[in-house]
């Protein structure tokens, strides 16, 4: 499994048409063949940053769905942020 996660920063001004702008990526990843997650969001305290978070199955269908990703063309910088993938070695329920 693995995991990405992060942010993102764009000018504040700019962040929810970046959120926006994305929703139908959204949408078709969550479909896509071993995507266990997949979000991006704005992030409640800071008006310039949008938060990345995906879980795939395996790195073979990441790389799949990023061959057919297209990601829009936002026209909306980006102007920093850390975004990294992590290998997962162990899982197991948080709640219960």
């Amino acid at each position: 499994m693995l995991i990405i996660a992060g942010y993102l920063e764009v000018d504040p001004d700019r962040r929810d048409a970046f959120v926006a702008a994305h929703l139908d990526l959204v949408r078709r990843a969550r479909r896509s063949s071993g995507c266990l997650d997949l979000a991006i969001t704005a992030d409640p305290v800071d008006p310039g940053r949008v938060n990345n978070f995906e879980r795939w199955a395996s790195r073979a269908e990441l790389e799949a769905w990023r061959a057919v990703a297209a990601a829009p063309d936002t026209g909306i910088a980006i102007v920093g942020g850390d975004v990294m993938e992590y290998g997962v070695g162990e899982v197991r329920p948080v709640f219960g």
